[in-house]
């Protein structure tokens, strides 16, 4: 089974940083984009930032700046480096791929991690 793990949230106060890691793993024949999305009760999710297999990046405003997303080929894996961190930048953070997989047969579509929660207190 193809899966995306995220790990690395947790509670920090306004001004502080934390770096948000997801793996993909499981029958992967490549990945094309790789993003992280966030959402808050009784809000839709929205988009954080967003990186393709060719190295172009594309972040929300809200978080330009302040955030840096990046891929480790290697290893399938995305990070997210978060500094300046605010308190509406809490939400649970949702790791994104567009993966070409075996599930049995050859597909491509949109996986999604489980999600980590990022809580930034003032």
């Amino acid at each position: 089974q193809v899966q995306l793990v995220e790990s690395g949230g947790g509670l920090v106060q306004a001004g502080g940083s934390l770096r948000l890691s997801c793996a993909a793993s499981g029958s992967i024949v490549s990945i094309n984009t790789m993003g992280w999305y966030r959402q808050t009760p009784g809000k839709q999710r929205e988009l954080v930032a967003t990186t393709t297999s060719g190295g172009s990046t594309n972040y929300a405003d809200p978080v330009k700046g302040r955030f840096t997303i990046s891929r480790d080929y290697a290893k399938n894996t995305v990070y997210l480096q978060m500094f300046s961190l605010k308190p509406e930048d809490t939400a649970v953070y949702y790791c994104n791929a567009r993966m070409l997989v075996i599930t049995p047969t050859l597909l491509e579509r949109d996986y999604w991690g489980q999600g980590t929660q990022v809580t930034v207190s003032s």
